[in-house]
């Protein structure tokens, strides 16, 4: 190897080595000299349940029944973490009404305890009463069920009902024991008559209810629903049962993004198909917006879900569209009559569709992930039945509602591109000692390749045959004249005057006299005679 060829290289490597030096001291004090926390993670950005001025945001309200106590042997679980900044925007953090500057007032006489309106198609909130506060979901948590069947159950797939299934309490449907059903028409009549025995049919197929309700909360987390606690796949009340409007509003808006759960909530009645000996079941939608049955059809109405407990009182959710606009309600804690929810629908949609049209700003952004979990989102827009995702304008939206003062990198504005640069010049350091291993292994193999080459040709020349020089003795061959008939002649003159050659001189036979008479041997022939024509008959035929 060349002596001079690593100088430059290791020139290079100092070189960028003191670089990467320079680049870590440098970030390290600008990270010092912003006195900023480093990025929030799960972790990061939540705090121990304390004292608020808000009632409801650590825990729900008392229940007003024993169906939270914990069973025997079960320990009482504690308050769920409350991010250090309300999800969606600081403003969402408040307890009473809010609304946009220069928004009308909102409507007087809603008795719930918490509400949204939101824009469904940008997931902008448009008004809000205490949307963080904690209260309990009641059937509206079966929209959280729902999205876990949808994710891990084939919608072709079926299940076969059980007697504990049909034994859930309150509302049922009636799915019959030993029938097998369809999980799309599952999902709708889940959704439409709030099935408690089809819920239960469902978590059992996921897993079983502890499995059921560990993916129900790990969906809602993944969603950005950090209010959201499942104690019962269905609904029913039980022990750390927690949710939020906020939350709801997240929960519903990505299930109406799915094509399946949006189509269960529109639909008004099916029939479960007889299965097994089993009758059919027929099933209508509790949803009076949809169906009319307390209050008037809702111009516009698409679809939603309904609730309640004794803990939860009425709980709601619903979509309409008007001129092109879609606008969800979420309602929690209401204690009023079924005509007066369904009144406060009415008028709270109306409100905001007519905040909508005023194009004020919002209060607030639902997301669609964990804001605390440091992912990134694919853009997609909620129209896409196929998934749910935020658009653009929700990204602008979001970052218009998020504190000014978010923690920072610790690389600050100078570390990063130094970093970077530093990286480039290791890499370039690679490349160039990779080449340099390169060209010496291919050096080698020339050298290889000319020393076998030679060798070769050496062998090749010791084994050539040395030529003999012409002996003059060899007669030279003569030209073969085969073919033509002069040729056949001189072949067949040959071939008599070597015969003539090789053949034997006759031996003469008799004394040339005539013989005598024969009087004895053989055929009156004389022993002598016999012995003479014998031994010339032998010679001709060997002549012949």
């Amino acid at each position: 190897m060349r002596p001079y060829a690593r100088r430059p290289i290791s020139a290079l490597a100092l070189t960028l080595c003191a670089l990467v030096v320079t680049a870590m001291a440098g970030t390290a004090g600008i990270a010092d000299a912003a006195k900023k926390p480093p990025t929030p993670t799960m972790t990061d950005n939540v705090t121990a349940p304390s004292s608020s001025t808000c009632p409801d945001h650590v825990t729900p309200p008392p229940p007003v029944d024993t169906s939270e106590q914990p069973a025997p042997g079960q320990a009482t679980l504690p308050p769920m973490p409350v991010p250090a900044t309300p999800v969606g925007g600081a403003q969402l953090g408040g307890c009473g009404v809010i609304l946009p500057p220069g928004a009308p007032a909102a409507p007087a006489d809603i008795t719930a305890d918490s509400w949204l309106l939101e824009d469904l198609d940008t997931g902008a909130v448009l008004a809000a009463k205490d949307p963080h506060a904690r209260e309990r979901p009641a059937s509206l948590i079966k929209l959280l069920l729902s999205l876990v069947v949808t994710k891990e159950l084939s919608p072709s797939s079926t299940v076969t009902a059980t007697q504990d299934d049909a034994n859930q309490p309150a509302t049922r449907v009636g799915i019959k024991p030993g029938a097998a059903y369809a999980v799309t028409d599952l999902i709708d009549a889940l959704l439409m008559k709030s099935g408690n025995d089809v819920a239960y049919a469902l978590a059992t197929q996921l897993g079983g209810l502890p499995t059921a309700v560990q993916k129900m909360d790990a969906l809602a987390q993944q969603l950005g629903a950090l209010d959201t606690r499942a104690a019962t796949p269905s609904g029913l009340d039980g022990p750390g049962m927690s949710a939020s409007a906020y939350d709801l509003a997240v929960i519903f808006r990505a299930a109406m993004a799915n094509q399946i759960i949006s189509t269960a909530v529109q639909t008004k009645t099916i029939m479960l198909p007889a299965s097994n000996g089993q009758p059919a079941v027929s099933v209508t939608n509790e949803n009076s917006l949809l169906m009319g049955d307390y209050s008037p059809t809702y111009p516009g109405e698409i679809g939603g879900k309904t609730g309640f407990t004794s803990d939860a009182q009425h709980t709601y959710a619903d979509l309409a569209e008007r001129n092109g606009h879609r606008v969800a309600l979420i309602m929690m804690h209401n204690s009023g009559n079924l005509p007066g929810v369904y009144k406060n629908a009415t008028e709270l949609l109306d409100y905001g569709f007519q905040l909508d049209a005023a194009k004020l700003p919002p209060v607030g952004q639902v997301v669609n992930s964990n804001p605390l979990a440091a992912k990134a989102t694919t853009p997609v827009s909620t129209k896409d039945k196929s998934g749910s995702g935020q658009s653009a304008s929700e990204a602008n939206l979001m970052r218009a509602a998020q504190t000014p003062d978010d923690p920072i990198s610790p690389f600050g504005t100078v570390g990063k591109p130094l970093t970077a640069l530093a990286g480039v010049a290791m890499l370039l350091i690679l490349v160039l000692v990779l080449r340099r291993r390169l060209a010496k292994k291919k050096r080698a193999l020339q050298a290889k390749a000319a020393v076998a080459a030679k060798k070769k040709a050496a062998e090749a020349a010791q084994a050539k045959p040395t030529p003999r020089p012409p002996n003059a003795d060899e007669p030279e061959p003569r030209p073969s004249t085969i073919g033509d008939t002069a040729s056949w002649a001189a072949v067949d003159e040959a071939f008599a005057e070597m015969s003539q050659q090789m053949r034997p001189a006759p031996r003469r036979v008799g004394t040339g006299t005539p013989p005598g008479a024969r009087t004895n041997g053989k055929n009156g022939m004389s022993p002598a005679d016999v012995a003479n024509a014998t031994e010339a008959t032998e010679i001709f035929g060997r002549i012949q």
